[in-house]
């Protein structure tokens, strides 16, 4: 979480849609969604992203349809299983320093997405 933490204009608060244990990313420029497939919180507060607790470190996040259909072919995501809009996908969570580098970039996609 750190790590997204550096990403500018982002903040961590408690998820709207998770379990306790998750922590999600909001922007501190923007409250509200721009479209409802840019959040995992449709109607509240907008939520690009959100991260399992420290068991699961999954990360649910909003991406165009079209880069998380690549992802998923490349085997770093898969559609979320109550996705409303095509856009919602769970990417995996990474198992050491390169791989993190790879999810930050995504989390950092989803940020410029809900932007």
């Amino acid at each position: 979480m750190a790590g997204a933490l550096a990403i500018p204009g982002v903040i961590e608060g408690h998820s709207q849609v998770s379990p306790a244990s998750s922590r999600a990313l909001f922007l501190v420029d923007r409250e509200a969604e721009r479209d409802p497939q840019t959040s995992l919180a449709s109607g509240r507060r907008l939520e690009p992203v959100h991260v399992h607790g420290v068991d699961d470190t999954s990360i649910h996040l909003c991406l165009p349809a079209e880069r998380g259909a690549v992802l998923d072919s490349l085997g770093w995501a898969e559609p979320h299983q109550y996705g409303d809009h095509g856009t919602e996908y769970l990417v995996y969570g990474p198992r050491d320093d390169a791989e993190l580098a790879i999810v930050l970039g995504i989390v950092a996609e989803s940020i410029a997405f809900a932007r």
